[in-house]
């Protein structure tokens, strides 16, 4: 069976027995028409199901599209779902509609997504950059009054917002949370590449935090991962060394799941765990995930609320919002040095 034609314009001014430019006029909004016209064009676009071509019209009279574009590396990443939470209920709030795609951390598909984008002429741009990523060619775009802003890390060749977590801060206070239980073995367990900016950050934060208590860093304990069974596999690497780790820091939500999958698969309870970033069921784990929380929604809103400014036209110089981090204590970061 073939598939229905889409209703057109011309659909609707044949069944109301007008020109098109008069339904255009009166979708629009833009020229003049009797309340009994208009009530006949609205009853037929009910009717047929017409859906006006916003893109198509914006484009034709020289205005941007009622959308904001958002680029992330992964969809399948609970983080960025949050943090797209947080952006789109701020902008719903102006009619703005929240389109999402991923750049797969790859900035060939970070550029062509960012292209089409551009090309609908959105209202405003958001993009987690991608390691390697040259954001230069966006500065025409943001001279010519595009709000475009870098999330969870600052973008390459463009000065303009980003919205970033403590990541240093947070990393250092999570290490001194398991130095302060006796730990001096505390490995690091990283995502990759190891020149991402949260990466980087996370582990000067950890490095900063041994230094403090005059624990040298070690660099056999810090190892990187890029998935939940690269993490495992890490893991499993660090608990096999001759003077092993007694406690672990999680890079991101990824390293945690890894880290707690090979310590259940290994039956090792005497391991302390804490983990940059929440997890899902975290308080149902044995022992609950002790966590230095992100607020993904905040920083989602926080990039929202600094693009609308922009949009309403703030001209002021580029800023750095960060987000605070804040520890949660549950239980494996507390757990305390096994004796030997």
């Amino acid at each position: 069976m073939a598939a229905k034609r889409r209703p057109t314009l011309a659909d609707v001014a044949r069944e109301v027995g007008v020109s098109a430019k008069t339904v255009s006029r009166v979708l629009n909004e833009d020229g003049p028409a009797s309340a009994a016209t208009r009530e006949q064009v609205l009853a037929a676009v009910a009717k047929l199901g017409f859906q006006p071509n916003l893109m198509a019209r914006n484009i034709r009279v020289g205005g941007p599209d009622t959308t904001v574009g958002l680029v992330v590396p992964d969809l399948s990443n609970p983080f960025f779902g949050a943090v797209a939470s947080g952006i789109e209920d701020a902008v719903r709030e102006r009619g703005l509609t929240l389109l999402m795609g991923s750049s797969a951390d790859d900035p060939a598909r970070e550029r062509a997504l960012t292209d089409k984008f551009l090309g609908r002429r959105i209202s405003i741009l958001m993009v987690v950059p991608s390691v390697g990523a040259d954001h230069a060619p966006l500065k025409g775009h943001r001279s010519g009054g595009l709000p475009v802003v870098f999330l969870d890390r600052p973008g390459t060749g463009l000065a303009t917002d980003s919205v970033v977590s403590s990541n240093r801060e947070g990393s250092h206070e999570g290490v001194t949370h398991l130095i302060a239980h006796g730990h001096r073995r505390i490995g690091f367990v990283g995502d990759l590449p190891t020149k991402l900016y949260t990466r980087r950050e996370r582990l000067a934060g950890y490095r900063s935090g041994l230094q403090e208590a005059d624990i040298p860093y070690d660099r056999s304990l810090v190892v990187s991962a890029h998935d939940q069974e690269g993490a495992a596999a890490a893991t499993s690497g660090l608990l096999d060394l001759a003077d092993p780790p007694t406690a672990l820091f999680a890079g991101n939500n990824i390293m945690a799941l890894g880290i707690v999958a090979e310590l259940a698969r290994s039956k090792r309870k005497d391991v302390a765990v804490v983990a940059f970033d929440d997890v899902s069921l975290a308080e149902v784990l044995e022992p609950a995930l002790t966590v230095v929380a992100q607020d993904p929604e905040e920083i989602g809103r926080s990039a929202a609320a600094t693009a609308l400014a922009r949009l309403d036209g703030d001209r002021s110089r580029a800023r750095t919002v960060t987000v605070p981090t804040r520890l949660i204590v549950r239980g494996s970061g507390e757990l305390p040095v096994p004796k030997r």
